[in-house]
């Protein structure tokens, strides 16, 4: 990023050849089923996102980051692959998807791509070759199948659990009828493991990454990025062993875990990379890597993907002193490792910031499982009751968190919705949710819907605009108030507090470095920017004296001058 101009100073076009736009890029996630719908058929489309371009444009964003629109079955919302080179004809065509990037990239917008390394769908060419095949084949070694345990291999090769559910081995029917090997998927049984010790598994997703590449994809969004490589030596190691053998704070934190964050996995982002390099600018990446802090720089370097999300403020309580650890903690990894800090609230796996940080959290000396970002899943059990849910403390808070994110050097990943405040919805009726980890793990989890469900556009209409139909999982009547027809132009709401956010930080965001500000009151981070610039947000109860400046925009409106509690501000 150029030493002497902010992002505001470039045009489209230079932000566009710009090589390192993604260090500070403002990067907003559309899950494209529940965005919006083109056709009526209650289900967002490419064609839908298209039309919404200009929303995009003046909300101030830099880039898009598509999930999954690849032809799938939807065994996990798009994450089970039947061909990663086309687009679902639910959702489009690749003329559609040309069309949907020109469109983008004419705004000035990037667009980075969800790709699925780990795990194909089973309905993908491959595997439906594999099952026809005969034990030993080519086409079997592209994914990972073992021979059972037992006198007839009736048992599975290991007793590990799949992260949906149930064992993460599935015995499949030999073409002659007879009971045959076992394949493993970490995650649902439609998504099994590929063999990324195979050259053939490699060098054709090099061919995707190409192909998406010169369809003008700027980037890509790793999912999983921690899992590919595996060491599935015998004897296979038993939960158990594993147990004993996970010494590390944040579990195994030095590669030896038969199929989590193992380090060959470097030496396929290393080529990866080598692909990236072929453009002008160079294509990027962020890795979804659930690691323990130490390993994540690994993902991150400039010989691999570029960027590792971060979800550590994700996770973390509204609290002051743990907000200035994570970012101080961060921001120095970032620093050795000359990648760039990721910042993210929210996504299509949470429940949704405003509603997390409206429930009722847990004191630290108590198990920290339900304050953590990710929770708020005993509250989806119960069934979402309202009387445990501070609406307003909520979204205060929320808006808080979000102009504080906006405010730190890195880029700031924003997921569909949360601009206008939108909640949680907790009540989706059981035979109308579609997550497959609430179908295999009821009464355990209710799954991901709540955060899933299509946008409201409009404060009318039977899917408040997202279509001319309904929507393909239920709208709350209280989607109104959040619609963006609601929030448009209307002063104070969060909309308008995104656009102006993200419009400030194109003018003041220049350098990457940060200064933290001594405060008198432990409740209030204050730090400062390049160029004169400040933040100070007050996550206490009580409103408290804000220094001398200009302020550019708050939160929440200003008490006499002061910073009202649960809120930042910006000034100068």
């Amino acid at each position: 990023m150029p030493n002497t101009a902010t992002l505001a100073t470039l045009s489209d076009s230079d932000r566009m050849s710009d090589p390192n736009w993604w260090r500070q890029a403002a990067v907003y996630q559309i899950y494209p089923r529940s965005f919006s719908d083109s056709n009526g058929d209650g289900i967002g489309d490419i064609k839908g996102i298209t039309a919404r371009v200009p929303y995009l444009k003046e909300l101030g964003i830099d880039a898009v980051w598509l999930s999954p629109f690849y032809p799938s079955a939807l065994a996990d919302g798009g994450y089970d692959v039947d061909d990663y080179r086309d687009v679902d004809p639910k959702l489009g065509t690749l003329a559609d998807f040309d069309e949907m990037a020109g469109a983008l990239h004419q705004a000035g917008i990037k667009l980075i791509a969800d790709i699925v390394p780990n795990h194909s769908s089973n309905r993908h060419e491959w595997f439906t070759e594999a099952l026809a095949s005969p034990k030993g084949s080519a086409a079997r070694d592209r994914y990972i199948f073992r021979d059972g345990k037992g006198p007839n291999g009736e048992f599975p090769p290991s007793d590990w659990d799949s992260v949906f559910g149930g064992p993460a081995w599935e015995r499949i029917t030999e073409p002659d009828g007879t009971p045959g090997q076992w394949y493993m998927h970490i995650f649902a049984k439609e998504q099994p493991d590929l063999n990324w010790s195979n050259r053939e598994v490699r060098d054709d997703f090099l061919r995707t990454l190409r192909f998406w590449s010169d369809r003008g994809v700027d980037g890509f969004r790793v999912d999983v990025a921690h899992a590919l490589t595996k060491d599935l030596t015998e004897p296979l190691l038993s939960k158990l062993e594993l147990s004993a053998a996970n010494t590390g704070v944040d579990g195994f934190d030095d590669g030896t875990h038969p199929f989590w964050d193992r380090d060959e996995v470097h030496e396929i982002y290393t080529e990866w990379r080598e692909v990236f390099n072929e453009y002008n600018p160079p294509r990027t990446a962020v890795a979804e890597a659930w690691v323990h802090a130490t390993r994540r720089a690994r993902y991150a370097s400039p010989e691999g993907l570029g960027q590792a999300f971060n979800f550590d403020l994700l996770q973390a309580d509204f609290d002051a002193e743990e907000f200035h650890e994570i970012i101080t903690r961060n921001l120095a990894e970032a620093a050795a490792t000359g990648a760039s800090s990721t910042w993210v609230f929210s996504n299509h796996d949470v429940v949704r910031h405003a509603t997390r940080y409206g429930l009722p959290q847990f004191s630290k000396d108590k198990t920290r499982a339900h304050a953590k970002g990710q929770d708020g899943k005993d509250w989806l059990l119960a069934g979402g009751p309202q009387e445990e849910l501070d609406v307003e403390l909520g979204e205060r808070r929320a808006r808080a968190a979000s102009l504080l994110m906006l405010a730190l050097p890195g880029s700031a990943y924003l997921y569909q919705g949360e601009e206008l405040g939108l909640q949680e919805v907790a009540d989706i009726p059981d035979a109308e949710r579609q997550d497959p980890t609430y179908f295999r793990n009821k009464g355990v989890e209710v799954g991901r819907d709540g955060c899933r469900v299509p946008l409201p556009w409009n404060v009318e209409g039977t899917s408040f605009g997202f279509g001319d139909g309904g929507a393909h999982l239920p709208q709350p009547d209280w989607f109104a108030k959040y619609a963006v027809e609601a929030e448009d132009g209307t002063e104070g709401s969060t909309l308008e507090l995104y656009r102006k956010a993200l419009k400030l930080r194109r003018e003041l965001q220049a350098g990457e470095e940060l200064t933290w500000i001594p405060t008198a009151n432990s409740k209030v981070l204050h730090f400062s920017r390049p160029g004169g610039w400040q933040s100070v947000t007050n996550f206490g109860d009580l409103a408290v004296e804000l220094p001398a400046g200009t302020v550019l925009v708050s939160s929440a409106p200003l008490e006499d001058g002061k910073l009202a509690a649960n809120s930042t501000a910006w000034l100068r």
